[in-house]
C-alpha cells in the first residue's frame, strides 16, 4: 500500500495575503464603479407626484400653483420673494397691493371687482385663498410685472421667469435617438434625473467648471455636460414700457431751489414771494390729516398759487401728519383709510394747480414706518398720472424711535421722485447742551450716510437746510447751569448784532460764525446762520452733485440768503 500525503493547511501569513489580494480586487471594483465609471442609475426629482410645482431659476419654490392655463393662480409667497418683494397683504379686508411707479391695483380674495389707478376694473378669475395662502390669478401679474410663464402639461411644472431676465438658451446635442444625461449633481457619478433625447430644449441656469445648471420644459432640472450642449440663442423676458417721470422730464440736471412757506393761522401775503431771488420751488405747508380715517384739512390760497406761477415758482403743496402718532397710526393702517387721504390730496392739488406734493410726516412710531412707505408707494403712479412731483421729507438717521427709525430711506426714495433731508436740529430745542443747528460735519455726514448705507440716488436727494438758529441761555441756578433756547430768524440775529455791536468769530471745526454775549447775567450763545454757513452748504450739496438744496423757512431768510442759495443753480 501506497502512503497518502498529508495536506498542508495554509500558514496564516499566506492566509492574510489572500486575504488582502480580495480586498484589493473589490476596492478596485469599487472604485472603478464609483470613480471611472458613470453612475447608471435613475432618480426621480423630489418634486415628482406634485401638483403644480413652480420653478424659478431651475429651483424648487416652497409653494406650488393653482389651476392652469388662464385659470393659472400663483402664490403670494413665491412672488413676494420672487417678483416684487413690496407687494401687500391685508388680512382684515384680504385684500392684495401691487405698486408699481405707474400703477397701483388692489384686489381682494374671492372677487372679480378690482381697482386699478383708483378707477374700477374686472378680473377675469379672481384671487384666491387656499390653507390660509392668498393667490394671485396671472393675468395682472403679466400686465404689471411683464412676468413670463412656462407651463408644461404634462408634469405639471411651472417655470416662472421675470420680467427683464436673460435667459441662455440651448438643447440637447445629437439625434432624436441619443441619451444626453440629466444628472443630479455636477459629476458622472451623480445619479441620472432624465435621458434627454438629442435636441431637447434647455434653459441654461447657470455654469460650474465642465457642467451646465440646466432644465427643460418638463422642469427637470440638472447637470448636463457642456461638450454635450448646443448653445443657442439668448431670450430676454421684456420689461413693461415706464414712461419717464415729470420729475426725469422738468429736472433732469435743473437743481431745485425750494424754500418752504410755514403757514400758521394767517395766509401768506403773495407778495413775499418777489424777494425770492432764484428759488424756482415753493412748498406751503397747506395741508394736514386731522384723524385716524385720512381725512385732509386745508389751508390753500389759490392767490398764492397764482403768484408763484407768475414768478415761474412750482408750488408743491406739503401734507404733515399733524405730528401725532396715534392719528397716523390709524390713518395710515389700510387702503381704504390711506386711499381717502390720497384721493383728498389729489382733488385738493387739481383744484389749486399745484405741481407737486411734499409729504413731511414726523413723530411717528417704528412699527408704522412700513404703511409710511406703502403709502408713498399707492399715491405715486396717481401723483404721475396728474404730472405731480412726489416728495419726502427725511431726517438723518439716528437711533429716534419718533423721528427717524420709521424711515425706509432707501424704499422711499425708490417710490418719490426727490428725498429732502432735513438737515437741521443737531441741536434741538430743548437740547441739554448749546450748539449749533446744523454744523457744515454734521450735515455733511447725515448726507453722506444717507447716500452711502441707503443707495439714494445723489440726483433724488436735496439738502434741506436752516434759515434760523437758536439763541440759547445759560444761566446758573442752585449750582447747575440751565439751558433753554429760543428759534430765531437770520434778520433778527442780525440786528441784535448791530444793537449790541458784536463781533462774531469764526469757527472752523463747525464752518459758521458764532458770538455770545451776556444779558441780565445770563450768558448766551448764537452759533449764527449766515451767508458764510449757507455757502458752505451749497458747496456741499454741488460736491455730493445732490438734486438742489430746500430752506426752512422763507420768513426766517434775508436777501442775503437767497442770492447765496441761488448758486445751487450754477
Amino acid at each position: 500500500m501506497s502512503r497518502r500525503r498529508r495536506r498542508r493547511r495554509p500558514s496564516a501569513g499566506r492566509r492574510f495575503t489572500i486575504f488582502l489580494g480580495l480586498c484589493l480586487i473589490i476596492a478596485g471594483a469599487y472604485l472603478t464603479v464609483t470613480e471611472i465609471l458613470p453612475n447608471p442609475l435613475h432618480e426621480k426629482p423630489d418634486w415628482r407626484g406634485m401638483d403644480k410645482p413652480i420653478f424659478v431659476e431651475g429651483k424648487l419654490q416652497a409653494e406650488p400653483a393653482e389651476g392652469a392655463g388662464e385659470q393659472l393662480m400663483l402664490p403670494l409667497p413665491v412672488l413676494q420673494k420672487v417678483v416684487d418683494p413690496t407687494i401687500r397683504y391685508e388680512s382684515g379686508t384680504q385684500s392684495i397691493i401691487l405698486t408699481t411707479p405707474v400703477r397701483v391695483m388692489r384686489l381682494q380674495t374671492g372677487q372679480k371687482k378690482a381697482q386699478l389707478n383708483n378707477k374700477p376694473v374686472e378680473l377675469r378669475f379672481a384671487p384666491e385663498e387656499k390653507d390660509g395662502v392668498p393667490y394671485m390669478p396671472i393675468q395682472p401679474l403679466k400686465e404689471l410685472y411683464g412676468v413670463n410663464i412656462h407651463e408644461d402639461a404634462a408634469t405639471g411644472a411651472v417655470i416662472l421667469m421675470k420680467a427683464g431676465d436673460t435667459i441662455q438658451m440651448g438643447a440637447a446635442k445629437g439625434q432624436p435617438d441619443d441619451k444626453v444625461k440629466l444628472r443630479k449633481g455636477d459629476s458622472i457619478h451623480s445619479p441620472i434625473l432624465a435621458d434627454m433625447k438629442g435636441g431637447t430644449p434647455l434653459r441654461i441656469w447657470d455654469s460650474e467648471g465642465s457642467w451646465y445648471f440646466a432644465q427643460m420644459d418638463n422642469g427637470y432640472s440638472g447637470y448636463v455636460r457642456k461638450d454635450e450642449v448646443s448653445l443657442g440663442d439668448k431670450k430676454t423676458i421684456e420689461i413693461p414700457p415706464i414712461p419717464p417721470t415729470r420729475a426725469e422730464r422738468s429736472w433732469k440736471g435743473k437743481p431745485v431751489n425750494l424754500a418752504w412757506e410755514a403757514v400758521y393761522q394767517n395766509k401768506p401775503d403773495p407778495a413775499v414771494l418777489d424777494g425770492l431771488d432764484g428759488v424756482n420751488v415753493v412748498s406751503p405747508t397747506w395741508f394736514s390729516i386731522i384723524d385716524g380715517k385720512g381725512n385732509v384739512r386745508s389751508n390753500a390760497d389759490m392767490a398764492y398759487v397764482n403768484k408763484a406761477h407768475a414768478l415761474k415758482m412750482e408750488v408743491w403743496g406739503l401734507i404733515n401728519n399733524s405730528f401725532d402718532a396715534d392719528i397716523t397710526t390709524s390713518a395710515m393702517a389700510t387702503y381704504e383709510t390711506r386711499l381717502n387721504t390720497i384721493s383728498q390730496l389729489l382733488e385738493l392739488a387739481q383744484m389749486y394747480h399745484l405741481d407737486g406734493i411734499n409729504i413731511d410726516f414726523e413723530n411717528v412710531k417704528t412699527k408704522d414706518g412700513p404703511n409710511i412707505t406703502q403709502f408713498v408707494r399707492e399715491l405715486k403712479p396717481l401723483a404721475q398720472d396728474r404730472g405731480l412731483i412726489l416728495s419726502v421729507d427725511v431726517t438723518p438717521k439716528s437711533s429716534s424711535e419718533l423721528w427717524s427709525k420709521f424711515l425706509d430711506r432707501s424704499a422711499l426714495s425708490e417710490a418719490a421722485d426727490f428725498i429732502m433731508l432735513m438737515a437741521y436740529d443737531e441741536h434741538w430745542a430743548s437740547s441739554p447742551e448749546a450748539g449749533s443747528v446744523s454744523s457744515l460735519p454734521w450735515a455733511e455726514a447725515a448726507a453722506r450716510k444717507i447716500l452711502d448705507e441707503d443707495d439714494v440716488p445723489p440726483q433724488k436727494l436735496i439738502l434741506a437746510v436752516p434759515l434760523y438758529t437758536r439763541i440759547w441761555s445759560e444761566a446758573s441756578k442752585n449750582g447747575k447751569v440751565e439751558v433753554s433756547s429760543k428759534a430765531v430768524g437770520m434778520k433778527t440775529v442780525k440786528d441784535i448784532l448791530a444793537e449790541k455791536k458784536l463781533k462774531p468769530k469764526y469757527l472752523k471745526d463747525v464752518k459758521q460764525h458764532y458770538v455770545e454775549y451776556k444779558e441780565d447775567g445770563v450768558l448766551k450763545k448764537i452759533w449764527i446762520e449766515d451767508a458764510v454757513s449757507l455757502q458752505a452748504r451749497v458747496d456741499l450739496a454741488k460736491s455730493l452733485k445732490l438734486g438742489g438744496v430746500a430752506a426752512w423757512t422763507r420768513s426766517f431768510g434775508t436777501e442775503d440768503a437767497w442770492k447765496v442759495l441761488k448758486g445751487i443753480q450754477q
